[in-house]
C-alpha cells in the first residue's frame, strides 16, 4: 500500500513537471518516467488484490509507452496485462497478450525471460503441455546478451531475477503434473533467493517457492515434506503475503481438502494453518483495497 501512495505521489509531481517544459526531449522523458509509474502503480494493485485497478493502470503505463515510443514498456503492461488474464481464469487472453509483448522492438533477455515464463503458465493452464514446455525452455534459454533500458536499465520490479524465473517454472510444471521438475525448480528458488542479503529478499519469491514446493511433495503424498517445505511461508508479514502467493496457499488448502486427508491429523493440522495464512492477508487486502480505491477517488 505505501509502494502505491509513494506511486501516486510521483504520478502527480510528473504531472506537474510536464506543465512547466515545451523541451521536447524533457517531455519524452517525462513521458517514459510517467509511464513507468503507472505500471508500478499497476503491479501494486494487482499485489493488493485489486484486478480491476491494475488492469487499467496497466493499460494507462501502455498508452504512455505508445506515446513515448518506448516499446519495453508497452512490453511490460502487455505482460502485466496477461497474468492478470491468467489469474482471472482467461488464460487464453493471456497466452495472446503474452504473444503480443513479444513482438515490440528493442527487448532484452530480461524482458523476453518473463513474457516466456507468462506464455508458458498460461500454456500449462490451458492443458498445453506441449506449448508450455516449449516456452519454458525458451525462457530458460533467453541469453542473447540483450538489454534494454526498463528491464535492464532501471530494473527492480521491472526486472526479472533468476529466483523469480524458477518459481514461475516450478509453478508451469505444477500446471503441466511434472511433481519432479516443479519441485527441482522450486528448490532452486528458495535456494538463490536465500543467498541474498536479509533485506533484499522477495517475499513473493519466498513464498511462492515453498507453497509450489509444498505442492510438487503432496503430488508425491509425501505431507512431511509439504510441511517443512511451508516452513518460510508462516514468517511473511500480512502486508506481503500478495496475490500470487495467496492462490498457491489456496491451492493447497483445497488439495488437503480431499476425503482422503479429513482423518489425518497433520494434513487437516496443515490446512487450517494454510487457511489462517490466507485468512490474515485477506483481512490486510479487503482493509487496502478499501483504501486504494479512496486514493482513485
Amino acid at each position: 500500500m505505501e509502494v502505491f501512495r509513494r506511486g501516486r505521489a510521483l504520478q502527480e509531481e510528473l504531472q506537474n513537471q510536464r506543465d512547466r517544459t515545451q523541451i521536447p526531449t524533457q517531455q519524452q522523458r517525462l513521458l517514459e518516467l510517467t509511464g513507468q509509474t503507472m505500471a508500478l502503480l499497476a503491479a501494486a494493485a494487482f499485489d493488493l488484490g485489486s484486478f480491476d485497478n491494475a488492469r487499467r493502470l496497466a493499460r494507462a503505463a501502455d498508452l504512455y509507452g505508445e506515446s513515448a515510443r518506448f516499446e519495453p514498456l508497452r512490453a511490460y503492461a502487455d505482460g502485466i496485462l496477461a497474468y492478470i488474464a491468467y489469474f482471472t481464469g482467461m488464460p487464453g487472453e493471456a497466452v495472446s497478450k503474452a504473444r503480443r509483448a513479444q513482438t515490440y522492438g528493442g527487448l532484452g533477455d530480461v524482458a523476453r525471460r518473463r513474457l516466456l515464463a507468462i506464455e508458458a503458465r498460461a500454456h500449462g493452464y490451458l492443458g498445453d503441455t506441449d506449448s508450455a514446455r516449449q516456452a519454458l525452455q525458451l525462457s530458460l534459454a533467453a541469453e542473447s546478451g540483450a538489454r534494454d533500458d526498463l528491464h535492464d536499465g532501471v530494473g527492480g520490479e521491472f526486472g526479472f531475477t533468476p529466483e523469480r524465473l524458477a518459481m514461475s517454472s516450478s509453478s508451469t510444471a505444477l500446471l503441466i503434473q511434472d511433481g519432479e521438475q516443479a519441485e527441482q525448480c522450486a528448490r532452486r528458488a528458495l535456494d538463490l533467493v536465500g543467498r541474498r542479503p536479509q533485506a533484499s529478499r522477495s517475499a513473493h519469491v519466498l513464498g511462492g517457492a515453498a507453497a509450489d514446493l509444498a505442492m510438487a511433495r503432496l503430488l508425491a503424498n509425501d505431507v512431511e515434506g509439504a510441511a517443512d517445505a511451508l516452513t518460510p511461508l508462516w514468517d511473511i508479514p500480512g502486508d506481503q503475503r500478495v496475490t500470487g502467493v495467496l492462490v498457491r496457499t489456496g491451492q493447497i488448502q483445497q488439495f488437503l481438502a480431499q476425503p482422503v486427508y479429513r482423518s489425518s491429523t497433520l494434513p487437516r493440522e496443515l490446512r487450517d494453518r494454510v487457511e489462517d495464512f490466507a485468512r490474515s492477508a485477506s483481512t490486510h487486502q479487503l482493509s487496502t483495497r478499501s483504501a486504494l480505491l479512496q486514493l482513485e477517488a
